[in-house]
């Protein structure tokens, strides 16, 4: 059983060897050149994200901004609201007043 644990692992050995030469033989790009490919595909990655991430901020800026609006205009409608509701009011007290003198 020895001999055919060694036997399988300098097999194993062999074809390790051989898939490590058919890579450096067949590969399309030098060890420079693919990590100059890597590096530059990393580059553009990060470029990409960070465009997407302004662009959310600007995009959530906006919907900020919106929101702001919206929350001011009604205010705005509440206010006018209630000073016409006040002034109903003085107005209907005051002719009330008025008549019963």
């Amino acid at each position: 059983m020895s001999e055919r644990d060694s036997n399988a692992f300098v097999w194993f050995l062999a074809g390790l060897g051989l898939g490590a030469l058919a890579g450096v033989l067949y590969a399309p790009r030098s060890g420079s050149e693919t990590r100059e490919a890597l590096r530059a595909r990393a580059e553009e990655g990060r470029d990409y994200v960070r465009s997407r991430a302004r662009e959310a901020k600007e995009q959530a800026q906006q919907w900020a901004d919106r929101g702001r609006e919206v929350v001011n205009q009604q205010k705005e409608q509440f206010r006018a609201a209630y000073e016409a509701g006040r002034q109903a009011y003085q107005e209907a007290t005051d002719t009330g007043t008025s008549k019963n003198l």
